[in-house]
């Protein structure tokens, strides 16, 4: 018996291709697999251009995605975001300076931040979700008030927070 899988699909309005090829620089770990291109056919309906990419296949750490380029009727908003569990500090620095860069003032409270194509990530530390998860209501508290103060999070002042 096979395993399925899901796979995320990302919709764009023309940089599917630019938006795979960055995010696997950023991730590492990661590839493209596959390039469609759109064809002659179907060309009354899509309006694309015969040999413009249609869909990028590729992994970020293993986790399969598809890039799609179906045009400008979609866009992309904070009810979906993708969590990027992070080890350390440099991990947090890391993926918030890689995904921010170029983009709009889209940096949130608690982690969350856009990219330059309006795609939503969570930079989360590890250490965040035991804290969080901790059965002591009133470091939760502490922690949570610190959080929510935060855009980048800031392990050694979640740290203190938690501490007391």
């Amino acid at each position: 018996m096979s395993l399925s899988k899901i796979t995320p699909c990302l919709w764009f309005n023309g940089q599917a291709e630019e938006a795979a090829n960055l995010y696997t620089s950023i991730f590492k770990a990661s590839k493209i697999t596959k390039t469609q291109r759109y064809t002659e056919a179907g060309k009354e309906t899509h309006g694309r251009e015969p040999g413009s990419v249609l869909v990028v296949a590729f992994e970020l750490n293993g986790q399969p995605f598809v890039a799609l380029n179906g045009g400008p009727q979609f866009k992309f908003n904070e009810a979906i975001s993708f969590q990027i569990d992070c080890a350390n500090q440099e991990e947090v620095d890391y993926y918030w300076e890689q995904l921010g860069k170029d983009a709009d003032d889209t940096k949130q409270q608690c982690g969350w931040l856009g990219d330059k194509f309006g795609v939503v990530w969570q930079v989360v530390p590890t250490v965040l979700k035991d804290m969080l998860g901790d059965s002591d209501v009133e470091k939760v508290k502490r922690v949570t008030v610190a959080m929510m103060a935060m855009k980048k999070l800031d392990i050694a002042e979640l740290q203190k927070a938690y501490d007391g």
